[in-house]
């Protein structure tokens, strides 16, 4: 009997605990349920104010861009060709912008064009824009032709460079005080006015302290080495191979600030840009992001231009000069403080003698607009 009584204890006890074990298991299970539904009604929500949110700022953003399409529409180039003065060498990022796709990325239908003057090309809107020298078109700039400029290019190093024979003694432009330069294509042009910069900036007076001459370049070296001349501004494509070969080396300044001079800029028409702003500022944004390609890629881009018949035959010396000129690094706020030193040298040396105001000057033709990103 006890032995009965001591198995039906056991059944009680041990359904008393399975009842208590299912009685949590269920509560638990209610809990956790609760719990699952809660997260997805909070995940419900969440996601619904994450698609609201989206949903305005796309809303906006399409405000926005609708905004924009709109006054693009009303300029008069809207849905025109447009046209880039065709490049070379240094000035061959509106080449690259057409390569790369670039105009096509803003919305632009644009078209080569060949001149001999970017100059000309942009002051009667033959293009709408251009890269040249600022040393060839500062002047006009600042003497009633219509063109101004939007954005750096690319440094002087790389592109052009004052050269003395080898063995010469001559160590930098201090050296050169009282000397014959050359500026090969003569004076008042672009060879004359960078050279006058470079030594203004050295603080040697290119109208007191030195002689500049017209020497051919093919006759330079001879001429220095006659004696007629001590040093020339040349081309670095040209003097490269010289170099190699021991003839001729380059000198800077003593501080070594000419290689950070400004070379050549971007450059539109005056009036192209203020009748049709949105326009222009999608041509040069296209140009400064091909600059800032070649800058960041310069092997890509020294086989894109020799691939284009922009760069000669040797690809190591077109890389090197390609690195030195350091494609679109260059930022507006160098750019604005090199052009108030230009204006400033060039008033110096009475290139400008319009006026003496050099602030004035420089807002007159300075106009950055567009970017790289």
């Amino acid at each position: 009997m006890k032995k009965v009584l001591s198995i039906a204890l056991c059944a009680v006890v041990a359904f008393s605990v399975v009842g208590c074990g299912a009685k949590s298991s269920t509560d638990s299970a209610k809990t956790s349920s609760k719990t699952e539904v809660s997260a997805s009604q909070a995940a419900s929500k969440s996601s619904a104010a994450s698609t609201a949110t989206s949903a305005k700022s796309s809303e906006a953003a399409s405000t926005v861009n609708t905004a924009d399409e709109e006054a693009w529409k009303k300029e008069p180039a809207y849905g025109k060709t447009l046209k880039f003065l065709t490049g070379d060498g240094c000035t061959s990022a509106v080449n690259v912008a057409q390569e790369l796709g670039y105009y096509k990325e803003q919305g632009l239908t644009v078209e080569g064009f060949k001149g001999d003057s970017d100059v000309e090309a942009i002051g009667t809107n033959q293009v709408q824009i251009a890269i040249g020298h600022i040393a060839k078109s500062m002047v006009p700039a600042t003497n009633g032709v219509n063109l101004c400029f939007v954005g750096g290019a690319h440094l002087l190093t790389g592109c052009k460079a004052m050269y003395v024979l080898d063995e010469s003694n001559y160590k930098s432009y201090d050296d050169l005080k009282g000397k014959s330069i050359s500026a090969p294509s003569g004076i008042g042009t672009a060879d004359y006015n960078i050279s006058a910069r470079l030594f203004i900036e050295a603080g040697i007076d290119p109208l007191k302290d030195l002689k500049i001459v017209q020497v051919e370049k093919d006759a330079c070296v001879a001429a220095m080495k006659s004696g007629e001349i001590a040093a020339a501004l040349l081309p670095e494509s040209y003097g490269y191979p010289l170099v190699k070969q021991g003839l001729l080396r380059k000198v800077e300044s003593a501080d070594g600030n000419s290689r950070n001079e400004l070379c050549c800029i971007v450059m539109m028409n005056k009036d192209f840009i203020k009748e049709n702003p949105i326009t222009s500022a999608k041509m040069a944004s296209a140009v400064k992001k091909a600059l800032k390609w070649m800058g960041d890629n310069p092997e890509d881009c020294t086989k894109l231009l020799m691939k284009i018949g922009l760069n000669g035959s040797d690809y190591d010396m077109n890389l090197e000069l390609n690195k030195l000129m350091q494609f679109g690094k260059q930022t507006d706020e160098y750019t604005t403080e090199q052009m108030k030193g230009i204006v400033d040298g060039y008033i110096n040396a009475k290139l400008i003698t319009a006026t003496t105001d050099a602030d004035a000057v420089y807002k007159s033709i300075w106009n950055p607009i567009g970017s790289a990103e």
